[in-house]
């Protein structure tokens, strides 16, 4: 039924997971930028425990701030000790024994102080120095488990666990999974997660999912089963071919999919450019009595709008809306981008206003598609257009945001009004990263602007994000 609006003979290979535009890659979130990616910091569980307590209003008004008061004061001493505990670690080496000036800090080792630690380290850890912070980790890792009163959680086995990726130890995290389940943990999508992203790379995916194919301590919540878990992960890491032999082995454990399976399925098939499998899956689907749900209908806008199908998207908005499933600004921004990257900005414009029209307020992921359109098809002034407009509605632009600005001045040769927006973006509290430095240096070394690519080297290397771009310009001084 549905596969008729989705046939087209310029579909394009590129898809991304099936929500359509990451929320979490357009909002800027990045776990080296702080944020929580599984592993919830003192503020998260400071703002938590007041939520809670404000809402729920199991006691006073006094009574709570009192409690509150004192849990802030409990996670400051808990976040002092960590500090102390990592200043500790760095002065390991020939003739201190780290272990032992633990002992003499006599700190009271909790999961709370273990997890400050371990992310601490996640922080500080990167290229050049891995193998010392990994050492450094796993010894305190070791040095807290033998304490009295204490005993590790799934949750610190995976912090450690994610230190060893970074540090590319591939072995070791494999070790850490035997021990988990030596001692009763159950290896969870997390620890899943963890090992596929490390190993993607390494070429050891296929064994991962042989292993976790295969384990019965496997903890699949809150997924229907292991085989949803593992292809929602390897979705999650673009291994599409791996779905496809996944889904296989699933079949042959007589499993049968659902409406989750079978959306993984569809992104996978599409972006490997297998679109008759794509629609025998869509007809499949609903033959199995499955009807699409909000991701299925996203998927399907994102098949429309790369395939520049603007009257078919627009009748299976409209069928959404019959169905009784309302267009959402993701079902929106989702169809905006394919056809922005159709160039289609007329179709943009349109369904931009439908959605305003409709009730969705447009947020900072959509604007920002809709300004790389612009930016893209070499429109500046209509991005700034809509770069203001946004200001003016209360969505404050984020890191992607002000990179298609600055790559459009840069396209414009507008350098200095490029470096005037990186000087903006960190006024307003957003700091650039990596992308956003690459971008700009690589416009000015193009321009022939040697100097000015320096001077924002010399800031980055002020910032502390040197070491990839680095390695990316290795040639930049014997230009």
């Amino acid at each position: 039924m549905y596969s008729i609006a989705v046939r087209g003979h310029r579909l394009v290979q590129s898809f991304s997971c099936f929500s359509g535009i990451s929320r979490s890659l357009c909002s800027g979130k990045n776990y080296r930028d702080g944020d929580d990616d599984g592993f919830m910091s003192i503020e998260g569980l400071l703002n938590e425990a007041w939520m809670i307590g404000w809402f729920y209003g199991k006691h006073s008004r006094e009574q709570f701030l009192g409690e509150f008061l004192w849990k802030a004061f409990f996670f400051d001493n808990v976040r002092d000790d960590a500090e102390k505990v990592i200043v500790i670690l760095q002065q390991d080496g020939p003739g201190f024994n780290a272990k032992a000036a633990l002992d003499d800090l006599q700190v009271r080792v909790s999961g709370l102080l273990v997890r400050e630690v371990l992310l601490g380290i996640l922080r500080t850890i990167n290229y050049t120095n891995k193998s010392r912070w990994v050492k450094l980790g796993y010894k305190f890792f070791v040095w807290s488990g033998e304490q009295e009163n204490y005993r590790h959680t799934a949750n610190t086995y995976h912090l450690i666990m994610k230190i060893f990726a970074d540090a590319e130890e591939f072995k070791a995290m494999w070790r850490l999974v035997d021990e988990m389940i030596e001692k009763g943990f159950p290896t969870t999508a997390r620890t899943f997660n963890i090992l596929i992203c490390a190993c993607r790379e390494a070429g050891l995916a296929r064994k991962v999912v042989e292993r976790f194919i295969k384990s019965k301590t496997f903890n699949f919540r809150p997924f229907k089963h292991s085989f949803n878990a593992i292809l929602h992960s390897l979705l999650a890491v673009n291994h599409y071919k791996l779905i496809e032999w996944v889904y296989q082995q699933m079949l042959i454990e007589s499993h049968s999919p659902d409406i989750l399976t079978y959306n993984i399925l569809m992104c996978a098939k599409y972006r490997l450019g297998k679109l008759d499998q794509f629609h025998r899956l869509l007809d499949e689907m609903g033959r199995s009595g499955y009807s699409p749900d909000f991701h299925t209908f996203n998927i399907l806008l994102h098949v429309l709008g790369k395939g520049d199908k603007p009257l078919a998207a627009l009748n299976l908005l409209n069928h959404m809306k019959e169905v009784g499933c309302d267009p959402s600004v993701l079902h929106f921004t989702t169809l905006i981008d394919g056809l922005s990257r159709a160039g289609n900005l007329e179709a943009c414009k349109y369904f931009f206003e439908e959605m305003m029209n409709h009730g969705c307020t447009p947020d900072v992921v959509c604007y920002t598609v809709m300004i790389t359109g612009y930016i893209v098809a070499g429109e500046l002034e209509k991005a700034q257009g809509l770069f203001d407009e946004m200001i003016i509605q209360g969505q404050l632009p984020n890191v992607f945001t002000y990179n298609s600005m600055i790559r459009g001045f840069c396209m414009a040769g507008r350098f200095k009004k490029a470096c005037l927006m990186l000087k903006e973006m960190e006024f307003r509290g957003c700091n650039p990263n990596f992308l956003v430095y690459s971008t700009l240096v690589s416009y000015l070394r193009n321009a022939g602007k040697l100097s000015e690519a320096h001077e924002v080297i010399r800031h980055m290397v002020e910032k502390g994000q040197y070491i990839n771009l680095v390695s990316k310009f290795k040639g930049y001084r014997r230009c």
